[in-house]
């Protein structure tokens, strides 16, 4: 178990990556939240443009649904001793063919490992997205099987679609996931989290 002076080292070299600049399109922004008594992991993808220009996890509409879903407000969300963010990518990685290009895999090779390690009060992770899901749950084939199959990783883990807007027809399609699993979900990010 690392202190806390090792930890918020370890954060600042993280911040400080420069690692993947010459891919990137804007200069290297690594963008995450981790505190060593953090109880709950976000796995995410890679933050999204509009991330970048503010600097905070999730300051978007998809952040917005998650808070929603998670049944927390925006101060709960953002106690980094509460919730940890760690996205697979920790910088924008610019536009793809249908959104934005996948996260860059240095991250994961670089930080990934070192970084869980230093957050051993994790009870619950949730993973958003394919790349996170292949790192975090790798025995499903694709995020729609995990979520389907959400009661074999539960309380330990737990598959989300990703909250873009840009899922709205998997919300359609899959109505019983906010009916059936949110009000679980809610119920225990209410019992691991510290109110602001």
């Amino acid at each position: 178990m690392v202190s806390n002076s090792q930890f918020q080292t370890l954060l600042s070299q993280v911040r400080a990556c420069t690692h993947c600049q010459a891919e990137l399109p804007d200069p290297a922004q690594p963008i995450l939240q981790a505190d060593p008594n953090a109880r709950i992991l976000i796995a995410g993808q890679a933050p999204g443009k509009q991330t970048l220009q503010k600097g905070i996890p999730f300051s978007d509409a998809s952040g917005k649904r998650l808070r929603r879903w998670l049944g927390i407000d925006e101060a709960t969300f953002y106690q980094a001793d509460n919730i940890a963010i760690l996205p697979m990518g920790f910088c924008y990685p610019g536009k793809g063919d249908s959104g934005d290009a996948p996260p860059r895999p240095e991250c994961a090779e670089l930080w990934r490992a070192t970084l869980l390690a230093a957050l051993p009060n994790i009870e619950l992770t949730l993973i958003l997205g394919a790349h996170a899901l292949k790192y975090h749950a790798p025995e499903y084939r694709s995020v729609t099987d995990a979520v389907e199959d959400w009661s074999a990783l539960w309380p330990d883990r737990l598959v989300l679609p990703h909250p873009s807007p840009r899922n709205q027809a998997w919300f359609k399609r899959h109505s019983w996931f906010e009916r059936d699993v949110l009000p679980m979900l809610k119920s225990r990010v209410s019992a691991l989290c510290v109110k602001g």
